[in-house]
């Protein structure tokens, strides 16, 4: 959501108007991510205003978004609170086959969404992780039939091709503990257990700020999350990877990396309310959490070391998830801590 590639109002305009959304009036570009460029875009239609979200791909290509357009696309329809990407008309697609739901800005591939209302809850309680987790099976469940498939890219794969990238930039001490990691996710990833996990699609970048309440609709023990947003690191992987990502940042105390059990343990009663875990997920959950806590410590490392220039640009510290991770492995959360 940085501003890698800028957009004059001149530009854009014409895309909205093709879109049948109205007269472009503001385009504001977004702070806070690392990925896209993002604006928020308020229109004039039939005498109302109305938010969208103009996104500009940086680093996936027009071959890999259809698969995460039509999952947004496709979750919406089935009662998931999700952005729903706007289509071009039929007279729009200039050649066969080509994709109604993606376009060219800039020269850069471009989806246009509609902007969810509420804010982020950046200071959750367990009555807002309880939303979360059980919108997450939700949103698991609905996409059991979603029939396009691609893997998640920041998945084991590229974990290996990116440590060796980053360690150069690392201290001793942190360098022993990527490495160690990364070879015990590798072992976990040949094992009986693993192959046994469900999968779907995911979301897998599920943190406090790509979801949005309105608390004003809702009781103060029961909030109104209004939809889950930012899906582009979505893919095929296990759901339990996907549930523990999100356990590692709406349960997590920020300052230490140690897991809050009242924010799990809501969290994942009320995700096992709408879908259980089986015997292999309940298995792996330790090894899950730090899977998601590697993950997310390699591409801020990656990222802090190896910065693209953009306006508005703000890397996340990496140091937060190594102390999630050394959290994770001092204290390892099994299934019978969260249900005693």
């Amino acid at each position: 959501m940085a501003v890698f590639t800028p957009v004059p109002e001149t530009d854009a305009a014409p895309l909205f108007k093709a879109l049948g959304l109205g007269r472009l009036k503001a385009l504001r570009g977004i702070e806070g991510g690392i990925e896209n460029t993002n604006f928020f875009a308020t229109t004039e239609r039939d005498g109302a205003e109305h938010e969208w979200v103009l996104t500009l791909f940086e680093r996936l290509t027009h071959a890999q978004l259809p698969f995460y357009l039509h999952l947004m696309k496709h979750l919406a329809q089935r009662g998931i609170p999700v952005p729903e990407p706007q289509a071009k008309p039929e007279g729009m697609r200039r050649r066969p086959g080509e994709d109604e739901l993606l376009h060219t800005l800039r020269g850069k591939p471009a989806a246009i969404v509609n902007r969810l209302r509420g804010k982020s809850v950046l200071a959750p309680a367990p009555a807002h992780c309880a939303a979360v987790g059980g919108m997450l099976a939700r949103m698991h469940l609905a996409g059991r039939d979603y029939g396009r498939s691609q893997p998640n890219l920041r998945g084991l794969p590229w974990w290996n091709e990116t440590v060796p990238v980053v360690l150069p930039h690392l201290a001793a001490g942190e360098a022993a503990l990527l490495q160690a990691e990364l070879a015990y996710q590798n072992h976990v990833a040949a094992s009986s257990a693993w192959a046994a996990l469900p999968r779907g699609p995911v979301h897998a970048d599920l943190f406090r700020d790509n979801v949005m309440f309105d608390d004003e609709a809702g009781a103060p023990d029961a909030p109104r999350l209004t939809g889950f947003f930012d899906f582009y690191f979505a893919g095929v992987d296990a759901w339990l990877f996907d549930l523990a990502v999100t356990l590692n940042d709406w349960a997590t105390d920020l300052p230490t990396g140690a897991l809050d059990l009242p924010r799990a343990r809501a969290l994942v009663a009320a995700y096992q309310a709408e879908r259980a875990l089986t015997q292999a997920e309940r298995d792996l959950l330790p090894a899950m959490l730090r899977a998601g806590a590697l993950r997310f410590w390699l591409s801020r490392l990656w990222d802090w070391h190896l910065p693209r220039q953009a306006s508005l640009l703000k890397p996340h510290d990496p140091t937060h998830f190594e102390r999630v991770l050394r959290q994770r492995l001092a204290q390892p959360l099994t299934m019978a801590a969260l249900e005693s």
